[in-house]
């Protein structure tokens, strides 16, 4: 990743390259990111292909100024965070959905990264609706956000059949007392990730191949989200409106004006289905 790649990325997110990988500055480039950088899938039914590649990522984040899914928005911000000193380790993780039942291997990317005084954080800018600063990997007690208060606790075995055995280190990570994921702390590599990126964006199952969604955090703690058609804002305190877009300009638009995407059509959802997801959900 060189300088000019980093200044590029940096740009993209109005920040200044931190003197130090400190703690302190990974608190802003992580908020920076989920205001900057959307959360979206519309790779999936524009026909583009994913690839789980540093140069890839790069490129798609940094050059063309799009955002993705977790597995390109941490991939991409590992990257990042790499060049500056931080020494960051790639996580799985398997998203819980309402039942409490995990996802598929492989199913959530998330970020250890520590910092020059030794210090370890949980980052995720790939979550959708989740923490705005980076969690305290080691603290096992409740640590409050401005997007709720979360909890690391160590994984227990799993009723539903499919997640780790306790005693294998992983971790819940929890949102107001409910569990988000199941994080693996053993380190991973971009690669590996390539199986749970095919199926989130080929399978008929996912979320991803039903829906559309392109959704950031709002300078004001809100957040912004547009799913097909409807575009809701939300504050941070919580007051939701929402707002039906008639035509295709009108769609155009909020991409480019409030996400900064330059689209030269609309993506519609593959088959023609018109599922949207309201907010965004995890992975």
């Amino acid at each position: 990743m060189n300088p000019a790649r980093i200044d590029a990325y940096l740009l993209r997110l109005g920040a200044v390259r931190p003197r130090r990988p400190t703690g302190e500055a990974l608190r802003e480039l992580h908020l920076r990111h989920l205001r900057a950088v959307p959360f979206e899938n519309l790779s999936i039914h524009l026909g583009e292909e994913i690839v789980l590649t540093r140069e890839r990522l790069l490129d798609k984040v940094a050059g063309s100024g799009r955002g993705g899914f977790c597995y390109e928005l941490n991939g991409a911000f590992a990257a990042l965070l790499g060049a500056l000193g931080y020494e960051v380790t790639l996580l799985a993780g398997r998203v819980y959905d309402d039942e409490g039942r995990p996802g598929i291997p492989y199913d959530h990317m998330a970020l250890r990264a520590r910092t020059a005084d030794g210090d370890t954080w949980l980052a995720d800018v790939g979550f959708g609706a989740h923490s705005l600063y980076p969690l305290d990997f080691a603290e096992r007690g409740e640590q409050d956000d401005p997007g709720g208060r979360f909890r690391l606790v160590e994984a227990g075995p799993d009723a539903a059949g499919g997640g780790a055995a306790a005693g294998d280190g992983d971790l819940d990570v929890l949102r107001d007392g409910k569990p988000q994921y199941r994080l693996e702390t053993r380190p991973r590599v971009l690669g590996d990730f390539a199986v749970g990126a095919w199926w989130h964006s080929t399978s008929p199952l996912s979320n991803f191949t039903r829906s559309l969604v392109c959704s950031r955090v709002t300078e004001d703690g809100g957040r912004i989200t547009l799913s097909g058609r409807t575009l809701t804002t939300t504050t941070a305190d919580g007051d939701r409106g929402k707002r039906e877009l008639e035509t295709d300009e009108e769609v155009l638009t909020v991409y480019r004006d409030r996400f900064g995407i330059e689209l030269d059509h609309v993506p519609t959802v593959r088959g023609g289905s018109r599922n949207v997801l309201p907010e965004p959900a995890g992975r």
